[in-house]
């Protein structure tokens, strides 16, 4: 096995009441941290930054060995140790770190180092909690704007975002058009779907339906591990194909005695779901975890990007390249979705190449295949 680079998160604290973040919704945060990690240098003129959006329950930890992050409450398990995209970045790899500065940012109202719900309000000195504020999706990506200034990136050579990261890439490409020359969807599309609505319900139900979620204030009692655990669970069947599911759960020990209530597990499919919700929570808070929810239901690509609607935010991206990328198995986001995004950028003469990727690990691929990627990625980052 390749010796894995050993990385570090770096943290920014913006503070600043005459120049607060204000937020789609209402409100505004004057004093917050964002988390990141750097993979690569910049050059002199700082026109190499590729930034990665990561997916709903990612971090900020995209390449590398980084065993521990201070101050996330024991949520950096060991799952978080290896870089989630590593296998894409790094000298010759898909993002490759001799060419490109690679960043990637934990989302504000995140649980791995930026400001979130379970971080400290400093105006009261105890947990944000339910009092966290609301966000859309482009709150999380004016904060990464406010870093991009801070680091001296002008222009991104190239945003990246797969899943609802996806969702974040296309709003920085039409809310900051001239930001970002190239853009790299993966496996989404420009709206919330029924399908997610209902999904996305169901996670919300559960986890405001565990007694210990207390409408959010659980930080000095136990955590609303079963609602979580079973959110968990609602979306993973999503993340991959029955398939591959299927061939995942043939390891799994059923066991012989049921974990709580009557009913007695008699599958191993079963007993693969138990462990994905029970590993999950111990890594995740369920505060974070319905704010972003929240910003996936009210997702409203032409709202956020200030435009009246789909076609003329696109039309702003002219000056962009876009490499679009569907995966056949893709359970969460169909190809469809992606078919829906062309259209709009072929209607709004924007210059786009869409590339669909045969996979039997759904929507998933994305994460365990960089051999599918890579030649694509390569070719359109280096041109």
């Amino acid at each position: 096995m390749q010796k894995l680079t050993r990385v570090k998160t770096r943290f920014i604290r913006f503070r600043s009441r005459r120049n607060p973040l204000r937020l789609r919704v209402g409100g505004e945060l004057d004093d917050f941290t964002l988390a990141y990690e750097m993979y690569g240098k910049m050059n002199s003129d700082r026109s190499n930054v590729i930034l990665l959006f990561h997916a709903m329950t990612g971090s900020q930890h995209a390449a590398g060995y980084n065993p521990e992050v201070p101050g996330v409450d024991g949520r950096w398990t060991e799952e978080n140790h290896i870089g989630w995209w590593d296998g894409f970045i790094g000298p010759g790899k898909a993002l490759d770190t001799r060419l490109f500065c690679v960043l990637c940012v934990n989302y504000l109202g995140g649980c791995y180092g930026s400001t979130g719900p379970a971080s400290i309000n400093p105006k009261t000195g105890r947990r944000w909690a339910a009092d966290f504020p609301v966000l859309r999706m482009c709150d999380i990506v004016d904060s990464q704007i406010r870093l991009l200034d801070e680091l001296g990136v002008r222009q991104l050579h190239a945003v990246i975002g797969a899943s609802i990261g996806g969702f974040l890439a296309l709003t920085l490409a039409t809310r900051y058009p001239d930001r970002v020359r190239v853009v790299v969807p993966i496996g989404t599309g420009p709206e919330t779907t029924i399908y997610h609505r209902i999904i996305n319900f169901e996670q919300i139900t559960a986890i405001e339906s565990d007694p210990n979620f207390k409408g959010g204030n659980y930080y000095d009692g136990p955590p609303p591990e079963t609602g979580l655990a079973l959110a968990r669970r609602i979306a993973h069947k999503t993340f991959v194909s029955l398939e591959m599911l299927s061939e995942r759960a043939r390891s799994e020990v059923v066991p012989h005695k049921p974990p709580h209530g009557w009913y007695e597990m008699n599958h191993p499919v079963e007993s693969y779901m138990l462990h994905q919700g029970l590993k999950f929570v111990k890594r995740f808070d369920a505060n974070t975890y319905l704010r972003i929810l929240d910003a996936w239901q009210w997702f409203d690509l032409a709202a956020e990007a200030n435009a009246p609607d789909l076609p003329s935010a696109f039309e702003r991206c002219r000056g962009q390249k876009y490499l679009v990328f569907s995966i056949d198995s893709d359970l969460s986001f169909p190809r469809t979705e992606q078919e829906k995004l062309v259209h709009l950028l072929k209607r709004a003469h924007v210059p786009c190449i869409w590339i669909t990727v045969h996979s039997e690990k759904g929507h998933d691929s994305f994460l365990l295949e960089p051999r599918l990627y890579t030649p694509h990625l390569q070719q359109e980052l280096a041109g």
